[in-house]
């Protein structure tokens, strides 16, 4: 499969056409500056705007699919198959009164919703989508690429909490504390995912780690895959993970007190997160906007991300909400192990590659990734297996009923 870029627009180019337009206008070359900054715009501009539709559209793919987990109907009375009712969603929530709390920290409460959907949103710019092979793809070729992803995102917890804190009220406030023990929890398996990519691929730049995938990472560590996946899904706040707003216990979680509009930017960085979680994972693991020559990189990167949010989305739909200490348990006794272990496991692999010269230009020869598969894979299975049984044997047997001893209290009186 060759990596056949798609069409797309470049920041340097876009900032030509701003300075030629500049020079026909009559402005000299002490402008240019003007073209830079017309060019940035222009691009977030772009990017903020595509994502909140393709965010719309799949609020309406979401609740359709789980409609039909469940053998419900689902949205189908705002336009065709129901396709308008996002956006009946977002004209209500617009029109609804946005109220603050009277103890509210208000400067807190109104940049809490800003602070969780803005860290989405750059996650955005540094992913190669079907441009890796062009020189000008400024952003999506930072050298640094993946280390600004796990810094940006690091930013949820303290949004999270800043939404609780900001609210004054104690189920906010409950909610948030639980989901930056969580997150925080999480976010050192993910590391420990993302460092098994970097040893292979041997660059922190989101473009090399897609050009090093001769063969895709997914099927040559997959334990590196199932660490990711799962640290993701938590860092998404998303079922079975969803304890931040567990309705059940907490009314509505850290956002309890939002309404209207912050309300709306709430709900719209989390239904965005799989969509940013799909392009990460297709770009780590999956080869990113590799395919076969029939179709444009473009198009292969997002038949990739969809297959990545449908199973995100049937996870979704069939398991029950974990307790929060087993959500915790899981990351420190099963997640943060598998991390350990698989880093060691390519770290020894990727070392005996460098004594057989299995090594070209920084990247493993694809025969030897293939052996790494093979290899992979059978240890995956043996250790989840082992973990399985160690972990989680308690849980398998259920312990025999002991009655109290002050069950039958006074019948002997009688």
């Amino acid at each position: 499969m060759n990596p056949t870029p798609a069409l797309f627009i470049s920041f340097k180019s876009l900032q030509e056409n701003f300075v030629t337009l500049i020079e026909l206008i009559g402005f000299g070359e002490s402008f240019e500056w003007l073209a830079t900054l017309l060019a940035g715009i222009s691009i977030s501009f772009l990017i903020i705007n595509v994502m909140v539709v393709a965010t719309a559209f799949y609020t309406w793919f979401e609740r359709r699919m789980i409609a039909r987990f469940q053998v419900r109907r689902g949205p189908n009375r705002n336009g065709p198959f129901g396709m308008l009712q996002p956006f009946a969603d977002v004209l209500k929530l617009i029109m609804k009164e946005d109220t603050i709390p009277d103890e509210a920290d208000k400067p807190v409460f109104t940049l809490a919703p800003i602070a969780l959907l803005a860290p989405t949103l750059m996650i955005m710019i540094v992913i190669p989508f079907g441009t890796f092979l062009n020189k000008e793809a400024f952003l999506s070729n930072l050298n640094i690429g993946i280390l600004f992803i796990v810094g940006v995102t690091s930013v949820n917890s303290i949004a999270i909490f800043m939404a609780g804190w900001g609210s004054r009220n104690k189920y906010a406030i409950l909610g948030s504390m639980r989901g930056a023990a969580m997150l925080i929890s999480y976010e050192i398996p993910m590391a420990l995912g993302i460092t098994s990519v970097l040893i292979l691929s041997g660059s922190l730049a989101m473009t090399e780690i897609v050009r090093s995938q001769s063969v895709w990472f997914i099927l040559v560590m997959p334990m590196g895959f199932f660490v990711f996946m799962a640290a993701s899904t938590a860092e998404m706040s998303r079922t079975p993970f969803d304890q931040i707003e567990a309705e059940s216990e907490l009314g509505s979680g850290y956002n309890t007190e939002y309404s209207g509009i912050k309300f709306a930017v709430l709900f719209l960085a989390e239904f965005m997160a799989p969509i940013v979680t799909a392009a990460v994972v297709t770009t780590l693991f999956l080869g990113g906007s590799q395919g076969f020559d029939f179709l444009p990189g473009g198009i292969w990167f997002a038949l990739k991300m969809f297959i990545v949010i449908f199973g995100l989305l049937w996870l979704r739909s069939t398991w029950p909400r974990l307790r929060i200490d087993q959500i915790m348990g899981f990351a420190w006794k099963t997640l943060f192990g598998l991390g350990l272990f698989n880093i060691f496991l390519v770290a020894v692999e990727f070392t005996l590659a460098r004594e057989f010269n299995q090594v070209n230009n920084g990247s493993l020869t694809t025969e030897y990734m293939l052996i790494m598969a093979a290899v992979n894979w059978i240890i995956t299975i043996a250790v989840i297996l082992i973990m399985a049984n160690v972990v989680g044997r308690k849980k398998y047997t259920r312990p025999e009923p002991t009655p109290s001893p002050l069950a039958n209290m006074g019948l002997g009186e009688n």
